[in-house]
């Protein structure tokens, strides 16, 4: 029996299986802020080559990066009444810009230190944005504006799980304005495009593209579009969004422009964006019991090099080694770049580290002992594929020289999207009635998976009636999938035509 580095596996409680992976790759940890985390190198290393490789597929479709305050005006807010009740619950208001001692060894806000306006910690910015645009656009010449913002927002969650819902996140978001409803409808597809991609190829994350229903849309959108994801205990996790807004914003924010006619119009816009909850999907999709698996394109080191030192004179022969190893492996290309190789030299025990750089997920891990360099070798550990069919370590002695890095890392990329890709297909099925749901999600079951139902876009009443029924079985509607096949049959919920299909599942 394989004895795993975890202490509780993901049969025996994914959730607490979840936070194990979280302290044991030293990604995160609680900051003494409730739903607040800090992020820790790795983990934010991570979080770095992700915002290096979506960065430059925004900035390839055109957009520019700016930035804007953290703070806005509460009057901001209150232009866009259906945004404000989306976001109201979860708003952190500051009142006081000074602290003054309350006598008892504290600190109280001070009373003529009351802003004349409360300001609303950033929770999302289409409304400060959208006021900067209505500055900024005047004629149909200035438009489409194409702009991008890394930012930290804060939404006051009640319950809270790291890199999933937290209180403050780290995401970037996307917003534009364009001179017709087809120009930004058009740019919503476009970055959804753009994340999906991004998903299957940089996070070896395969996902659901589609249409959100009525009652999952953003706070004020005319659309919503999702990326779904499907974690390993089955529920589905929304990775990204992307928006089209219409002129809802651009109404209450008076953004208009002279047309090429001379008649005035309201701009329509968009907006888009993904978190820091990537990070979270990683590691349900790909995480195993030791501990994280991390695709090789956002690793921050895809090659860790262990040496297997015994504090004895040989050991700076076997420094030198491993340190020529190091500058060989950095000079070659994976995945279209230079490899990303560490020299671990830390004082710690060469297996005691080995398992550590396990934990973390690094995709490669090479040891090297004084026997490995009389040879000419190096003993290399996937960590894709950690144990033989025995259950032991699968450390592999490979001849120095021959060591195909660049090979490997393209393996592991795409091992560990077909290994997710093949329990995602496995995980949907269609249903042709509620009991089929009913069934489906029983209590106990277990990675129930999604289902796949036909759907008539009921809206009203009609539409509350189903978020009831599935919410009384903790079920939401995830997407309708783009490029589906056509609807053939009745809605499962009303009975009318079905115009579509959409997903059910239970979710994150």
């Amino acid at each position: 029996m394989v004895k795993h580095a975890l202490p509780v596996t993901r049969d025996a409680d994914f959730a607490a299986w979840y936070q194990s992976v979280i302290s044991e790759a030293d990604l995160a940890e609680e900051s003494g802020v409730r739903g607040c985390m800090v992020i820790r190198p790795w983990g934010y290393g991570i979080w770095e080559r992700i915002q290096r490789l979506l960065d430059d597929r925004i900035k390839a479709t055109g957009h520019e990066n700016c930035y804007f305050p953290l703070f806005i005006p509460l009057s901001y807010f209150e232009q866009e009444a259906s945004h404000v009740d989306g976001f109201a619950k979860e708003m952190a208001v500051v009142t006081h810009h000074r602290l003054i001692a309350d006598g008892k060894g504290g600190l109280v806000p001070d009373p003529s230190a009351k802003l004349e306006e409360p300001l609303i910690v950033r929770p999302t910015s289409e409304t400060v944005i959208g006021h900067a645009f209505a500055r900024w656009i005047q004629s149909w010449r200035d438009l489409p504006v194409l702009i991008n913002q890394w930012a930290n927002v804060v939404r006051w969650e009640m319950r809270t799980r790291m890199f999933l819902r937290t209180s403050e996140f780290l995401w970037q978001e996307g917003h534009t304005a364009h001179a017709t409803a087809d120009e930004a409808r058009e740019e919503t597809l476009r970055m959804l495009e753009v994340y999906r991609s991004f998903a299957e190829d940089d996070l070896a994350l395969p996902v659901v593209a589609g249409e959100k229903p009525e009652n999952e849309r953003f706070p004020g959108a005319v659309e919503t579009w999702s990326i779904e994801a499907m974690m390993q205990d089955g529920k589905a996790l929304q990775a990204g969004t992307s928006h089209f807004l219409g002129t809802n914003f651009a109404k209450a924010q008076n953004i208009r422009f002279q047309n090429a006619e001379g008649g005035l119009d309201h701009a329509q816009t968009t907006s888009w964006g993904v978190s820091t909850r990537m990070i979270g999907a990683v590691i349900m999709v790909h995480g195993d019991d030791d501990g994280l698996r991390v695709p090789p394109r956002i690793a921050p080191w895809q090659v860790v090099i262990v040496p297997m030192l015994r504090d004895v004179p040989e050991d700076a022969a076997l420094i030198d080694y491993c340190r020529a190893l190091q500058a060989e492996l950095a000079q070659q290309q994976a995945l279209g770049e230079p490899v990303r190789a560490l020299l671990d030299l830390k004082p710690v025990k060469a297996a005691t580290k080995r398992w550590g750089w396990v934990k973390k997920g690094a995709p490669v891990v090479i040891e090297v002992g004084g026997r490995d360099m009389a040879a000419g070798n190096v003993s290399v550990i996937r960590r894709d594929r950690l144990y033989r069919e025995d259950g032991k370590l699968d450390s592999v002695a490979t001849a120095r020289d021959g060591f195909g890095v660049a090979t490997m890392l393209a393996e592991i990329q795409q091992a560990l999207h077909a290994e997710a890709k093949a329990r995602l297909d496995a995980n949907i099925r269609p249903a042709t009635d509620f009991a089929e749901i009913e069934a489906q999600f029983a209590e106990g079951a277990k990675a129930p998976g999604w289902l796949e139902v036909q759907w008539a876009r009921p809206t009203g009443a009609a539409l509350d009636g189903v978020v009831a029924r599935l919410k009384a079985l903790k079920l939401t509607l995830r997407n309708a999938p783009a490029g589906q096949a056509a609807a053939d049959g009745a809605c499962i919920f009303t009975g009318e035509p079905a115009v579509e299909r959409v997903l059910v599942g239970r979710a994150y």
